[in-house]
């Protein structure tokens, strides 16, 4: 009778904004694997929401009465997000997963990365004047960065309380990608400027070239955005450790057992922010679409500025390229390149691209870090 009793209590404590959370978790475990959109997240974080939105679950800490139950999503919460240890974990996995090979045979590519930015700074504008106060709108900006990392941590810095939209929507539309970005390049472009053919001279790029790259970025970033270091000094840390060339063993852990992981508990730990009573509101609705023109803008930046360059270039860029300037690697790049096959098949963009796309990584977490620095915590 007891069982019974317990599952009786528990359907009467049952909230309809719970099983509303249980439909948004199962939408986000079926995009994970039935369309394979960024599964290793998006498959954590769904099954999360379901667990965290269960009546009384012990997944996430609880007061009842006097006593409180810590839960173990809480607790990875408070070890992992909040002192903003789990992004710059993966940070390393991802610096050792990037070769700037690409963008140090070609350094003026680094100029797209930075014009790719253009959306963070124009929804932060736009989120303010809705309504949201100057961090929380400078949080929701960040989306624009199509850089999940990044987002959880300028979100926890700012502690808005809205991190837990903000980052079912850095990563949705990290994975929807190649949906969003198409139209937008096409909108901006004519068939005439998609099919511009780019030549591409590889450059002999030493190995202490890229050595010293990681260490000079850091140091560079350290002093025009001290608040920054930890984001971009993770990040090419993990590259350090690919170039180095004394580490490889390390470096291929960093990229597989370490991102894996780490993007695991990443996943499933978010949904300590997705509880129904703090997810459901109006403002959450807002955010997707405010990371939605961030998104949008970012892609028109990089190209609007590839087509102006193309006034006054004598020889003309593929303004395509510039889209690769978010930071959502290396699916951005790809996309770019298939629209370049489509409009020819002898146009290979991804020498181009893959550039870009790295300019984009660094790009993004120098723009957060801007950010932090501009605006009082």
């Amino acid at each position: 009778m007891g069982v019974f009793s317990a599952l009786f209590s528990n359907v009467l404590n049952l909230d309809y904004k719970q099983i509303i959370m249980w439909l948004i978790g199962g939408i986000l475990i079926y995009l994970a694997i039935k369309k394979k959109m960024e599964p290793t997240l998006l498959l954590p974080i769904g099954f999360g929401a379901i667990l965290v939105n269960l009546p009384m679950s012990g997944a996430i800490t609880q007061k009842i009465g006097d006593i409180v139950q810590e839960g173990p999503i809480s607790i990875l919460f408070e070890s992992g997000i909040a002192n903003e240890l789990f992004p710059l974990l993966l940070f390393v996995g991802i610096g050792a997963m990037i070769d700037f090979g690409p963008l140090l045979s070609n350094p003026k590519l680094m100029i797209f990365g930075a014009a790719a930015q253009f959306g963070i700074f124009f929804t932060l504008s736009l989120a303010s004047l809705f309504g949201f106060e100057l961090r929380d709108a400078a949080s929701i900006a960040i989306i624009g960065a199509a850089d999940g990392p990044t987002s959880i941590f300028v979100a926890n810095y700012f502690g808005t309380k809205y991190i837990g939209a903000i980052i079912v929507a850095a990563y949705s539309y990290m994975a929807l990608v190649p949906i969003v970005q198409p139209p937008i390049i096409k909108l901006l472009t004519t068939k005439k400027e998609r099919q511009i053919k780019m030549e591409y001279n590889p450059g002999n790029v030493s190995q202490t070239t890229k050595i010293l790259f990681p260490i000079f970025v850091t140091i560079l970033t350290g002093i025009v955005a001290p608040n920054a270091v930890a984001l971009i000094g993770f990040l090419m840390f993990g590259n350090l450790i690919r170039e180095c060339g004394v580490l490889e063993s390390l470096s291929k852990s960093a990229q597989s057992e370490l991102a894996n992981l780490v993007t695991l508990f990443l996943g499933i730990t978010i949904a300590e922010k997705m509880q129904a009573d703090a997810f459901l509101n109006p403002q959450t609705i807002l955010i997707l679409v405010l990371g939605l023109v961030a998104f949008i803008f970012d892609t028109a930046g990089g190209v609007i500025f590839a087509k102006i360059i193309n006034i006054f270039a004598k020889k003309k860029i593929n303004p395509m390229i510039g889209a690769a300037g978010i930071s959502a690697f290396p699916m951005s790049s790809r996309v770019v390149h298939k629209l370049g096959l489509e409009e020819d098949p002898t146009n290979f963009l991804l020498t181009h691209t893959i550039g870009i796309n790295v300019s984009g990584q660094i790009a993004s977490v120098i723009a957060g870090g801007l950010i932090l620095n501009l605006i009082p915590r």
